[in-house]
């Protein structure tokens, strides 16, 4: 009875308080990645996160008797989410970021509602009223301002290809949202969190110190900040997180959610890095918070109903 209970889904008012905990923590985190890859190269810092997360969520998990092994229906799942969440995003966005600004590369890789949207209509039947769709337009609408694709120099091909594993990681991402509502879950989001992260930094450790293992690393007290910063909360904290508002919210509420994170990224990126907030730039962010806003709306009209 207590694993059943805690692995159902959380109240849509938790659930959005932990998306709000989320957008705040990651998006603060784009450019303290960016930061961090002046003194630890980018794989070799996602396996640094996958490792911190491991050693903090397996000793949580048995504390709070939350901890066992996951049963043969979670398993894919649990090896899903470590492979193209933990691993493959985090991977493909830490490397992105050597050669992609911090502000346009959490746009680029929370473009995640131009996959979901289409397909939790079409996979799993659901419904989009018309306040929902108008705050689906507006933050699509601000991610394509906030794109803008005459922003950069297409001519560098390491521009090009930043560009192209942002994409790629929020093609990912948005599969695994859609397979992820459309499971039904035996075991709780604490009960699997340290087996994914274990899976993921199995692959990414030895991966790192084949690809980087060569490459020098600063140890210093700013890495070690950032490393603190990332391993309990923008890992194992977040990753938790966002797997229970996914299991709980609506996948196209989750995923137009997640727009916050770009746009408290772009804010913090101007703040700490000095990356120019332009008008361009605060009109994006306008539609996405007024997209948002329409959202949680119509999911709480939809709940009263």
């Amino acid at each position: 009875m207590e694993a059943e209970a805690a692995s159902r889904p959380r109240s849509g008012a938790a659930s959005l308080g932990l998306l709000a905990l989320v957008i705040l923590i990651w998006g603060a985190n784009w450019p303290v990645m960016k930061m961090a890859l002046t003194y630890m190269p980018p794989l070799t810092f996602a396996a640094a996160r996958m490792v911190m997360g491991v050693a903090i969520m397996f000793p949580l998990a048995w504390a709070t008797g939350a901890l066992r092994w996951p049963t043969a229906n979670d398993w894919r799942l649990v090896v899903m989410v470590a492979l193209m969440q933990m691993a493959g995003f985090t991977a493909l966005v830490i490397t992105a970021l050597q050669y992609v600004p911090a502000g346009r590369s959490a746009i680029l890789a929370y473009t995640t509602p131009l996959w979901v949207t289409p397909g939790a209509v079409l996979l799993l039947g659901e419904h989009i009223g018309r306040m929902k769709a108008a705050g689906l337009g507006l933050g699509l609408a601000g991610v394509g301002v906030l794109f803008n694709p005459f922003g950069f120099d297409w001519g560098k091909p390491e521009v090009l290809v930043g560009n192209g594993l942002l994409l790629l990681a929020a093609f990912l991402w948005a599969a695994l949202m859609l397979r992820i509502r459309g499971h039904r879950w035996d075991g709780s989001p604490l009960s699997l969190m340290p087996w994914q992260l274990a899976i993921a930094a199995a692959i990414l450790v030895p991966t790192a110190l084949i690809v980087e293992g060569s490459r020098p690393i600063d140890w210093s007290w700013p890495l070690g900040a950032f490393l603190f910063y990332n391993g309990p909360l923008a890992t194992a904290f977040c990753f938790w997180a966002i797997i229970t508002v996914n299991r709980s919210l609506p996948a196209i509420t989750t995923s137009l959610g997640t727009l916050g994170v770009p746009a408290f990224g772009l804010a913090v990126s101007a703040l700490a890095l000095g990356e120019p907030l332009t008008f361009t730039n605060t009109g994006g962010l306008a539609l996405i918070l007024s997209g948002l806003v329409l959202v949680t709306l119509a999911d709480r009209r939809r709940a009263a109903g």
